[in-house]
């Protein structure tokens, strides 16, 4: 019965906002195609010097002297919910959707440069890399991403229509605790991703580089 109504909400959801998940996941792939495009427009020296603090990554995981696990999940949470909030935020403002556009871009375009990197520079243990720990954990951050960005960008639509639009005006209080609840949903599931990255994903590389 609850997997029948989350399923039936999720269905609404989609159907309400499509032109908005289009849009945004179309942003989110054309930064992730330039990141991979500006792999190759690296200079030799560029790439040498990322591909030798790669290596010193890998060599210092395959001994385990990296960050204490604990300290590497405080990190990547503290980053993504910087991201996070951050979108959060301005949706709140009518002038923020630029630049809620062209942080989706961004995300897109350093997860492009990364996997694109990888697999150029280090060829199959590079892809077995991305498939441990880049993917498995984008499966949760970028669903994640996307599910604030449209309902950030949704927001902001509303504000601006009951603010400059002469249109009936709703209650803004209910709305926000909406929104802030999104926000609290999403916090959740960021630190779900970190936890994979902290905890799971070293364990599986140091398998394909030791």
């Amino acid at each position: 019965m609850i997997v029948e109504r989350v399923k039936k909400a999720l269905t609404q959801h989609i159907g309400d906002y499509l032109s908005l998940y289009t849009f945004v996941t179309g942003l989110l792939l054309m930064g992730i195609i330039f990141g991979a495009v500006v792999v190759n427009c690296l200079s030799y020296e560029s790439k040498s010097d990322l591909l030798h603090y790669l290596q010193q990554f890998f060599g210092e995981l395959a001994k385990n002297q990296i960050a204490d696990p604990r300290a590497l999940f405080k990190e990547s949470l503290f980053h993504d919910l910087q991201f996070l909030i951050l979108i959060w935020v301005l949706g709140l403002s009518v002038i923020g959707l630029p630049l809620i556009f062209l942080l989706i871009f961004v995300k897109g375009m350093f997860l492009g440069f990364t996997v694109g990197f990888l697999v150029s520079q280090m060829g199959m243990k590079g892809l077995m890399t991305v498939l441990v720990s880049v993917f498995p954990q984008n499966l949760l951050t970028i669903p994640n991403y996307l599910f604030l960005t449209v309902l950030s960008v949704a927001f902001s639509l509303k504000m601006i229509r009951q603010l400059l639009m002469k249109t009936r005006k709703q209650p803004m209080l209910p709305q926000f605790i909406s929104y802030g609840i999104v926000l609290a949903s999403t916090s959740l599931i960021a630190a779900a991703a970190s936890g994979y990255e902290a905890y799971v994903s070293p364990a599986l590389i140091r398998l394909f580089i030791s």
